[in-house]
């Protein structure tokens, strides 16, 4: 089975890129194949709101843009699970998954390609930590809005990253063999 973990963190070495490499490390400890997908290094564009606020994204299920959009998307859809995982800005997702999710979510309510398609959030916050259940809440809000079933929604802090990065391994791997079992 073949999971994307997409993450979006401009520091490679922080707590969302360990946060990350333990969830790959257990898809893989499961059997599974995790391709890992670091926005910050692919070209995005925002949602430009064509036309009347809907472009060819509300029938048609794509984007005008021409960026790195549409490769990530078909990736995407090939996917049998999908991992997203940002850090924590200001008690909400990474802009440049923000930009991601903004274009898919549009995307979706044209094509509905992603419905079902299972899926784990992880939100990772510095600091005090006090944004990881809100900035969940908001990921969880827009995969509903694409009809994604969300196996497991799971914050990483300060506090927590002791127990919760070795724990993240259990959960790439619970995630897989849920997963295979589709």
């Amino acid at each position: 089975m073949s999971v994307m973990v997409v993450w979006a963190s401009p520091n490679v070495e922080g707590l969302t890129a360990a946060a990350k490499d333990r969830i790959v490390e257990g898809i893989t400890r499961a059997g599974g194949t995790a391709e890992s997908l670091h926005l910050c290094r692919q070209k995005l564009q925002s949602c430009q709101a064509c036309a009347d606020g809907w472009g060819p994204c509300r029938q048609e299920g794509r984007c005008v843009l021409e960026d790195d959009f549409a490769e990530i998307y078909d990736r995407l859809i090939a996917a049998q699970g999908i991992v997203f995982v940002t850090p924590v800005y200001w008690h909400d997702v990474a802009e440049r998954l923000k930009c991601l999710l903004d274009r898919l979510r549009r995307c979706e309510t044209g094509s509905g390609r992603l419905a079902g398609k299972p899926c784990l959030l992880v939100a990772c916050a510095g600091g005090t930590g006090n944004g990881a259940i809100s900035c969940l809440q908001n990921m969880e809000k827009v995969a509903g809005h694409m009809k994604m079933s969300c196996m497991d929604r799971l914050p990483v802090i300060r506090f927590n990253e002791a127990y919760m990065l070795p724990a993240l391994v259990g959960a790439g791997e619970a995630f897989a063999k849920k997963i295979e079992q589709q």
